[in-house]
């Protein structure tokens, strides 16, 4: 994942929070810092003052006790005990929905999100079937991972749901160009995919009252990548070309727009930012290209993109994340996929000559 070092990134000069604290980075706009149990052990999520008609949340955090407590305080001392009028989450991972079920229900607030994205979650949180493991195994089995890592991977069933025990019941459905009214202010919803389906971010265009704003959740980072993975369910996808389209979309956006990111600081440089992002994936196309010159697995592609140590959770996320780039490859035509022994498969890259003479 790449870096951005900070003497190169225009970020907003005010304090981070601590973890469960607020800061506001413009008028009406809290950002919100909680906690997660994970190597990126922080999410942001931000509050917007509606006036009268109270605050609306965008994103929750993880549905855990820690998240819950947190939660407690924040609406008594950050929102003064003001009403909540709306709860946003900008998709469907457990540390932007996982408290959304219980938010709504202690706050009496409504619930919006794209439909893809609650969908996923009411999907994954009601748990697998006998079926969907066996996809989940075949899956992971077909990367090629040492039986170690593949039990450990294998494991974690259940996971989703222990990070999001509940999903709001009833939705408030948001389309790309639809215009949330908070206060007297409008957010218009912005689309894009890759990192998941259908993800939501919500701009404010500047007036004399404030800056232009961005709640771009994991879309744009200002510091890592954000992770876009092929998954179990969809093992031959190509969320990656979707990415890079939505990164091209962010131009029609001010280039002086204030990012609010769901990790890290908020900053300015959002053309620049997406730019440095698909670099980042065409550098990391050639290296796999390159690599698979020899056939490789996918779990021998992960190792070589991520040679630090990783943990089961990562390992999932660097696996998928490999997958994705390998299946770009493959609907680029610059790679191949075969089987190589029961359940195993080897990717190999497509000899130009030979491509040329077949056709």
């Amino acid at each position: 994942m790449p870096s951005t070092p900070d003497d190169e990134t225009d970020y907003l000069p005010c304090a981070t929070p601590d973890p469960g604290r607020w800061q506001e980075v413009a008028p009406g706009v809290l950002w919100i810092r909680l906690s997660l149990p994970f190597q990126l052990d922080h999410i942001n999520v931000w509050a917007l003052d509606g006036g009268a008609a109270g605050w609306t949340l965008v994103d929750c955090g993880l549905g855990d006790p820690r998240t819950r407590a947190a939660w407690e305080l924040l609406l008594r001392d950050a929102l003064g005990g003001r009403p909540v009028e709306r709860v946003v989450v900008t998709h469907f991972h457990p540390d932007h929905i996982g408290a959304a079920g219980w938010l709504v229900e202690r706050t009496g607030a409504s619930f919006a999100a794209s439909l893809t994205e609650w969908l996923f979650a009411r999907t994954l949180s009601a748990g697998s079937d006998a079926a969907t493991d066996a996809a989940v195994e075949r899956f992971y089995r077909r990367s090629g991972l040492e039986p170690e890592a593949l039990a450990a991977v294998l494991g974690r069933k259940g996971a989703y749901g222990r990070g999001v025990p509940s999903v709001p019941a009833t939705l408030t459905r948001l389309r790309v160009g639809d215009r949330l009214p908070v206060g007297d202010r409008l957010w218009t919803v912005i689309g894009g995919s890759g990192h998941t389906a259908e993800p939501v971010s919500l701009h404010r265009q500047a007036d004399a009252a404030g800056p232009g704003l961005l709640i771009s959740g994991d879309q744009i980072l200002p510091r890592i990548s954000p992770n876009i993975s092929a998954w179990p369910t969809e093992p031959e996808a190509d969320p990656l070309a979707d990415y890079l389209a939505s990164l091209a979309g962010w131009s029609a956006l001010p280039a002086e727009t204030l990012v609010l990111p769901s990790h890290g600081r908020p900053f300015r440089g959002l053309h620049a930012r997406a730019g440095e992002l698909a670099r980042h994936h065409a550098e990391r196309l050639a290296e796999i290209e390159a690599l698979c010159a020899t056939p490789q697995t996918a779990a021998a592609v992960t190792r070589a993109l991520f040679p630090r140590p990783l943990d089961t959770h990562q390992t999932v996320f660097a696996l998928g994340e490999a997958v994705a780039h390998l299946n770009h490859l493959i609907a680029k035509g610059r790679l191949e996929r075969r089987a190589a022994g029961p359940g195993v498969d080897l990717y190999r890259r497509v000899d130009d000559t030979a491509a040329v003479t077949a056709r």
